[in-house]
Order: structure tokens, then sequence, then C-alpha cells
């Protein structure tokens, strides 16, 4: 799950963080009190108003605007709220329809009173699974994109990999500050700022936590002038404050209304949508989707419990996507038999009607398979079956070249 800026750094706080501070702001009015208050906490008037989305670059597409007086505090609040921002992360990038800005931060402005003493630096940790191990990503050259530094420079990125049974240790705090030039306070400022990051990442049970830029203010400070968090989803369960952060205007829609039916779907952008049950099986089915000629539409798991509500829920997501040109129903009868999701594939295509207008392919292998495909064949719908997997695959191949031809 993703989180706002002013939610990653509102976690970070809790764990001793030092952030830059900022108030968030839906309308111009609310932008105009939250440049009061902070101008009254910070003595000047210089804010940063910056889009709240889940997607980084967003100084690049204009979402981000230095305001050194109320006119331009207006001026910048009301050209961003409202805005589609396209950024490179941005579904479609700088060319697609980007996201609208629904929240701004106003943040202080950490640079002062020098903006010449102050110095970016960049940091992330994030699980590192070929390693097994939790790595701390950081470099002198912050504020800019991590993997054009990378390789670019990339003698200038560092990793720290933290033992799991023993966790992060001194010595690898004081390692971070050093590989990044810092001397006296500022030294023992990221040392302690390492180390409170790690705890955060840990106690937050992220799965990512990108702190770019971190800096070093004229006073020796250190702060995370952004934060950009991603928090594990398995985990959720044990942050129920975590996840009523969860913002849904900026979640995919369908995968919205997958999660509210208890079905694992991410959209993708190819032309078959596939349905199974099973993270593993629904790889396989993909690799099998992509080698017959045709392009993943989505990753959608049914789990074990595929009866017909269910997998009426799931073609209708799946057929929302204009894109889908076919259907692929992978389906492993452990758990559930063959035979009863055979059913309620057949009561679902019955109750959705017309909803449905492309061709589905059924694959289904376990118990009872056989009766499966009987009833499948003998359901008088335009439901293709098949038995194997390479069956399955070239029923694919089959209809989607059908379709060329038409």
């Amino acid at each position: 799950m993703n989180l706002h800026e002013y939610q990653g750094k509102e976690v970070l706080k809790r764990y001793g963080v030092p952030v830059q501070e900022g108030i968030v702001a839906t309308t111009v009015e609310e932008a105009i009190e939250a440049w009061h208050k902070i101008r009254e906490q910070t003595g000047t008037e210089f804010v940063v108003v910056k889009a709240q989305i889940h997607a980084g670059g967003r100084g690049k597409g204009g979402g981000v605007k230095l305001a050194k007086n109320l006119d331009e505090l207006k001026e910048a609040a009301s050209s961003i709220l409202g805005m589609h921002l396209r950024t490179p992360q941005t579904p479609g990038g700088l060319e697609g329809p980007g996201k609208l800005v629904r929240k701004i931060l106003i943040a202080e402005d950490a640079y002062r009173p020098d903006f010449k003493a102050c110095k970016e630096y960049y940091i992330s940790i994030l699980t590192d699974r070929e390693q097994q191990r939790n790595v701390f990503i950081y470099s002198t050259e912050g504020g800019m994109e991590i993997e054009k530094v990378a390789e670019e420079t990339p003698h200038l990125v560092h990793k720290e990999y933290i033992d799991p049974a023993l966790g992060m240790q001194p010595f690898q705090a004081r390692k971070i500050a050093f590989n990044l030039g810092l001397s006296g306070q500022a030294f023992k400022h990221m040392v302690k700022f390492a180390t409170n990051l790690y705890k955060a990442f840990l106690g937050a049970d992220a799965s990512l936590v990108e702190i770019n830029p971190c800096l070093k203010t004229a006073d020796d400070r250190i702060i995370a002038v952004d934060c950009k968090m991603v928090l594990d989803d398995n985990a959720l369960y044990r942050h129920p404050d975590l996840e009523a952060m969860r913002d849904l205007d900026e979640e995919d829609p369908m995968e919205v209304e997958a999660k509210k039916y208890g079905l694992n779907y991410v959209k993708l952008d190819g032309n078959v949508g596939c349905m199974v049950n099973g993270a593993g099986l629904a790889m396989a089915t993909m690799d099998i989707i992509k080698l017959s000629g045709g392009e993943p539409a989505n990753f959608l798991d049914v789990g074990g419990t595929a009866d017909a509500e269910r997998v009426a829920h799931a073609f209708e997501i799946i057929l929302k996507d204009p894109n889908v040109k076919a259907i692929l129903v992978n389906i492993f009868g452990g758990i559930v038999r063959c035979d009863r999701v055979a059913n309620g594939i057949v009561e679902a295509y019955k109750k959705l009607g017309d909803k449905i207008n492309v061709p589905i392919i059924v694959r289904l292998q376990g118990t009872n398979a056989d009766l499966a495909k009987e009833i499948i064949d003998n359901s008088g719908l335009k439901v293709y079956s098949a038995i194997e997997l390479q069956e399955a695959a070239d029923l694919v191949a089959k209809v989607l070249k059908e379709q060329q031809v038409a």
C-alpha cells in the first residue's frame, strides 16, 4: 500500500525521524490557512507547495512550486489543485492522462536561511529478496533519480545490508554517515537519522522507504524533505491506523473493486484476461499466454473458493478492461473440485449474459476434471474447454488469430 508524502512523514515522526514540517490542504482556502500557521512558526513567508499523488517526479511535471509570499502561494495552490499531473511514474508517463491532484502539502522552506550551505543526499531502505536481507541504498547525489546516478556514476551509490537476526548495528549507521562525507554534528545527526529510519521501516512493516532528498541543513541538522513509503499489504492487519490511510482515489478502480470481493487483481497492459487459483499458477498462466502469442491483461487469483458468485465478479472485473479480447480460466481443482468450478462458470456466464462478449477458454485440472469438461462442453455456451495447459494455450492462439482475421 502506497502512502502520500505527508502520511509517510507522519509515520517517520512516530519513530523520531526529523522531517520537513507541513500542513495538508484540499482547497486554496485551506492552503492560505496553512501558510499563515507556518509563517507564525517559522517567521518566513517562504513555503513549498507540493502535489500529493502516488508517483515520483512531481517537480518535473509542475507539481512542486516555491512560493515566496501569500500571492505566490495562492497562485501555486490554484494551479496545482485540480491539475492532471503527468510524470514519468504516472499511468502512461508524460503522454498519459496523469493523476488528478486532490491534495497539496504546504511545507516549510527547509533550505533557509542559507541555501548554499545545505546539501542533499539520497537514502532508502528496501528488501533485497536475493540476499534475504534489508538493505540501505544511499548516495551523496540527492535530489536526482537514483537510477540515473547508478547508471552514470555507480561508484556514488552505496549499499549497507542488515542482518535480520542481528538488526542494524551502530557501526553500520556510522558507516553510512562516513560514506556520505559528513562530520561533526551532521555526522551525529545522520547516525541517529539512519538508525531511527530503520526502526520506522521495521515498525511500519514497510517494503520501501525512500528519502529523496535527505537534507543537511545550514545548521547541520538532517531531515527528510520528501518521503516515499510503501507498506506490506500482508501486514496491514497489524496496523489498522496505517490501513486507514489508504487513499482509494489513487488506486486503480478495478483493483479496489476486486479487493472488495476478496480477489487478488493486478491490471496489466495485455489483451488476454486470466482467472486462476493460486499465485504460482497465475504466473505460469501468464507465461503460457505470452508463449501463445498473446499478452496477459491482468493477474487475477480467485483463491480457493471459486463459487459462482466469486467467478461472476471476477468475469465482470476482467471485462471492464476494453483491451481484453479473450479470457483464459485456468483452475487446479484441489481444495475445490473442478466440477464445482465448472458449474460456477456456467452459472456466472448465464448470469452475466450479454456482458460476456469475448471468447472464454476454460482449463480445469485436478479432482473431477473429466466431469468438469463434460459440464462445460454440454452447457451450450460459447466456452472452449481444455484439459492440458498446452491445449489451452493453443485455443488462446486460435481465438486471437480468428479475431485478427475478422
